[in-house]
């Protein structure tokens, strides 16, 4: 199991008794290896929770851990994570250490693999545990991926399992801007969904206010779609059109001495399309920023300590 963890001090202790709950009675089952771990990684976090990894790892070994360097954000978390277990595991889970996700949701995870999946989603059966304004912004968020053309599963997070396979597919991605739920559809592989019901937050604040879950779905965007650069095209077209058709009718107007009055409307072409510059300017911006950090070839995260026997 992969955790990523940033300052989850005050609900880790309840996370770990869970799981360790868990994965002791799936090991009794005989549905997993009894030697199979939880791994906690911290994402450079500023309080407590490294420091109660490393105790959790010493009181009993099914606990594992694995500290960045400094804080790189959840999805470089994960996906370190699970590139560290990628070689010790033929399954992992992921899953969100503030006891949201459902951790029963396991059960159907490992009854799908044994059915060949590679790949399982867990899916939200409803969004009732959200306010009105994070549930119209998450759905609104799923639909505009879709209408851009990003394959997302509607309602998906990160917790799901993957095989082996599918991690060493991961693994050929080489991409820094990360959008797991983006990449992981793009491996491919036999895959299925399992839905859970989403508990609130056992402990804690959320890691990601407004403005984190606004350039998350940005950078979601950019990363899988060009389909705001063709709006921008689009736009340009029918601006021009329209400034054609204005131009002809001054002209006439002109030339028949008919009435016009063009200040306001002038003005208002005017900041319309420094408006329409700006914007421009800033989505080729955020397209060139990516390409940047790319060719960079900086690494997604530097690895401080990894716990293990």
């Amino acid at each position: 199991m992969v955790i990523p963890c940033y300052n989850e001090q005050e609900v880790l202790p309840e996370t770990a008794r869970r799981l360790k709950a868990k994965l002791e009675d799936l090991i009794q089952k005989g549905k997993i290896a009894p030697n199979s771990r939880i791994l906690f990684v911290d994402d450079g976090s500023r309080d407590h929770t490294w420091s109660m990894i490393a105790e959790l790892h010493r009181q009993d070994k099914l606990f594992s851990g694995v500290k960045l360097s400094r804080n790189r954000g959840h999805q470089n978390a994960l996906l370190c994570g699970l590139m560290t277990a990628k070689d010790l595991c033929d399954i992992t889970i992921s899953m969100d250490a503030d006891l949201q996700d459902d951790i029963d949701v396991i059960d159907g995870f490992l009854d799908e693999r044994e059915k060949g999946c590679d790949i399982v989603y867990g899916v939200r059966s409803d969004r009732e545990s959200d306010t009105f304004f994070k549930r119209a912004t998450a759905q609104g968020f799923y639909k505009a991926m879709k209408a851009l053309g990003v394959d997302v599963v509607y309602n998906h997070a990160d917790c799901r399992l993957m095989s082996r396979r599918a991690l060493e597919g991961l693994a050929q991605f080489p991409e820094k801007n990360l959008f797991l739920r983006g990449m992981v559809r793009l491996i491919g592989y036999p895959s299925a969904i399992v839905t859970y019901k989403r508990a609130e937050r056992f402990a804690g604040e959320s890691k990601y206010p407004l403005k984190k879950m606004l350039a998350f779905a940005w950078d979601g965007v950019t990363s899988f779609s060009v389909k705001p650069l063709e709006l921008l095209a689009v736009a340009g077209i029918a601006i021009t059109a329209g400034s054609l058709l204005i131009s002809l009718y001054s002209m006439l107007a002109c030339l028949f001495d008919w009435p016009f009055r063009g200040w306001s409307a002038l003005m208002g072409s005017l900041w319309f399309i420094g408006g329409i510059l700006l914007t421009a300017q800033g989505i080729l911006g955020a397209y060139i920023g990516k390409i940047y950090a790319e060719v960079k070839d900086r690494p997604r995260y530097l690895v401080e300590t990894i716990l293990d026997e």
